[in-house]
């Protein structure tokens, strides 16, 4: 009943996290769609914050190189042109720099979820449209006082410092490809208007080179941000995901909480109905033992006494359920001490063979025992042992037709540790029946028709005996060729011999020698 109790406390459980999950999926949707309809740039408000202030973090981290590269190119300024115009350029050029790097600043420092990425992807496109205007300014100032007649050289100089600055602005503008185009696209076609009104071939070429360079960069811009998209997008799914595992875990920690607290239950639920339970049945067996033995007279009629004998044998069969019910329930639960010593293995085999040997005798069926000589002591529980024997020649005894033979063998495994093994000539197990045979209370087909009654509980038993006492339980079976069962002892459980110490010779020793 406490299992029952307990599934049906997980499913509803799980149920209700499924439906909340289910509901907060649809929440998430509707919400991503609203966004999108009322973004910009068609994505989430979550993913244009993120890229805004990427883009703020972007332009903080490249301010040293464009300020460095900004007083060089002042400085080539101020060896061709007029020193007022040069200044006054250079002022302007530090000016635009400066308000894009104080607008990146503020963006940095504001919180990434109250971000407006509208007003910011505006705020952003206008000072770099302003930044490239005066970056364009350069070549219009070189046109208009003929910089390039009285310095031949300084056209590919300019059309170097447009490629820097084309190059510069994509990278650092790539998040918001708005961005981009107004960094580049003002000094790009001022520089192609000024060098192309000049007519000559050359400055066409450089002219349309200028316009293919800003056409490349956005395209390389666009790239950039198609891959920082993809970047966030799997980001969000990573967490996504690990917000599942959380809350899968969750849930497994509840389903734990609510297993430990039925097994604790189920525990004490045992603990109590074993002694309600053992109390009426030791009365029921003595009462029937004294009726079947007649102790206090002789009983008037023959179907008495047969009564008498099912009572007891009936109890018996309830008083050892009980007693394995127990058992099993105990090792389950990790209550089960071992009182562990050196054992001979062989010895505390054949005293319990010896119990079941009239059984075996009763049924027709030869029982054989092989032991292996010179094996050393198993630091292993005796009590543990004998059960774990006489629970495998019980079921072989059992599962044994008239006639039959079982053959008991205690030997040692080639890792040195040591083995258990029963083989009979049953009628075998069905290879799928195998694991239900090995679960609590499993039986299979053809021991149920063909056996006599059992409770299930033996080779669960041993199993779990043998794994408290770190070996393992190997079961092989093939219908109708008989079963073979081995309880495997680790190598570690074995206690070796020591050798003998040498001692050292006597003086009186030495000198004879």
């Amino acid at each position: 009943m406490s299992n029952r109790l307990q599934a049906t406390g997980v499913s509803s459980l799980a149920q209700s996290r499924a439906r909340a999950e289910r509901r907060a999926d649809t929440r998430g949707a509707v919400r991503g769609v609203r966004e999108r309809l009322n973004s910009a740039t068609g994505q989430t408000l979550t993913f244009e914050q993120q890229i805004v202030s990427l883009f703020a973090t972007n332009h903080l981290g490249g301010l040293r190189f464009q300020l460095g590269f900004a007083a060089l190119v002042i400085a080539g300024a101020f060896l061709v042109l007029p020193a007022l115009v040069a200044t006054a350029w250079a002022l302007m050029l530090f000016a635009a720099q400066i308000l894009v790097y104080m607008l990146a600043k503020r963006a940095a420092d504001e919180d990434v979820d109250t971000l407006d990425p509208v007003r910011w992807v505006r705020r952003f496109s206008i000072a770099e449209a302003i930044r490239s205007v005066v970056w364009g300014l350069l070549p219009v100032l070189f046109y208009l006082l003929n910089v390039s007649g009285a310095h031949p050289g300084i056209d590919p100089l300019l059309f170097t410092v447009l490629i820097v600055v084309m190059a510069t602005s994509a990278m650092l503008n790539h998040h918001l490809p708005i961005a981009a185009a107004c960094a580049t696209l003002p000094f790009a076609l001022s520089y192609a208007l000024s060098i192309g009104v000049r007519g000559d071939l050359l400055n066409l070429i450089l002219a349309a080179g200028a316009l293919g360079i800003q056409l490349f960069f956005l395209v390389v811009a666009q790239q950039l941000h198609r891959t920082t998209l993809a970047l966030l997008e799997a980001r969000a799914q990573k967490d996504d995901v690990i917000a599942e595992l959380e809350q899968q875990r969750g849930i497994a920690e509840e389903a734990r909480r609510r297993a430990d607290d039925a097994n604790l239950a189920k525990s004490r639920f045992l603990a109590t109905m074993s002694h309600e339970l053992r109390t009426p049945l030791n009365a029921i067996l003595g009462f029937s033992e004294v009726l079947k033995n007649e102790v206090l007279g002789e009983l008037p009629n023959d179907h008495y006494r047969e009564y008498s004998k099912d009572i007891h044998e009936s109890g018996s069969h309830l008083l050892n359920l009980i007693n394995e019910i127990l058992d099993l329930s105990r090792i389950e639960a990790g209550r089960h001490e071992l009182v562990e010593e050196p054992v001979q293995l062989g010895f505390a085999v054949e005293e319990a063979a010896h119990l079941l040997s009239m059984k075996a005798k009763g049924k027709s069926i030869t029982l054989s025992e092989h032991y292996g000589e010179g094996m050393p002591k198993l630091w292993a529980d005796e009590r543990a042992v004998r059960q774990i024997t006489l629970n495998l020649l019980s079921n072989a005894i059992k599962f044994t037709p008239k006639g039959g033979e079982i053959v008991l063998t205690v030997s040692q495994t080639h890792d040195g540790g040591q083995m258990l093994e029963v083989r009979d000539t049953g009628p075998g197990i069905p290879e799928d029946e195998i694991p239900v045979v090995l679960s609590s209370f499993g039986q299979g087909s053809i021991a149920i028709k063909n056996a006599e009654q059992g409770t299930g509980l033996g080779l669960p038993i041993v199993q779990a005996l043998m794994k408290t006492m770190g070996g393992r339980f190997e079961l092989h079976s093939k219908l109708r060729e008989g079963t073979v069962v081995r309880a495997l002892f680790p190598a570690d459980r074995v206690i070796e011999a020591i050798p003998a110490v040498d001692q050292p010779a006597s003086r009186r020793e030495r000198a004879a020698a």
